[in-house]
């Protein structure tokens, strides 16, 4: 259960300041009003498609963080749906980091992390054949 509940803070720590601290950020440009305030000069992607669309980039990173931050919730809770949650949030985001370049490479080690202390926990020390 110890690792449960690293994994869940890990997840906590990656949703709760990167995803959403993006979007918190983000949105003080567009309140404070873009032209005065280029987000770009602190953000910048490899594909060039991701820095077009920065703002949605950010705010679609605000949903991954609060679905990631519910999966911890429920892992932290003991439940399953929180695991299984977890789990999809983890491979997902293994999947997408490598377009998200420079910050896939922090959203992969945290993401890997968890989800490598998910499965020793849950499959522990069994064998693939017995």
């Amino acid at each position: 259960m110890k690792r449960y509940k690293i994994a869940a803070w890990l997840m906590i720590i990656h949703g709760g300041f990167m995803e959403i601290g993006g979007v918190v950020f983000a949105a003080l440009a567009l309140i404070l009003g873009a032209e005065k305030f280029d987000i770009t000069q602190y953000f910048s992607f490899r594909l060039s498609y991701f820095q077009e669309n920065l703002y949605m980039v950010l705010f679609m990173g605000a949903i991954f963080g609060i679905m990631r931050i519910i999966g911890a919730i429920g892992l932290l809770k003991n439940k399953m749906w929180g695991l299984a949650l977890s789990v999809i949030n983890c491979i997902l985001t293994m999947a997408l980091m490598m377009f998200m370049l420079p910050f896939g490479i922090q959203d992969g080690l945290l993401a890997c992390s968890a989800l490598i202390l998910m499965l020793t926990q849950y499959f522990g020390n069994r064998k693939i054949i017995q």
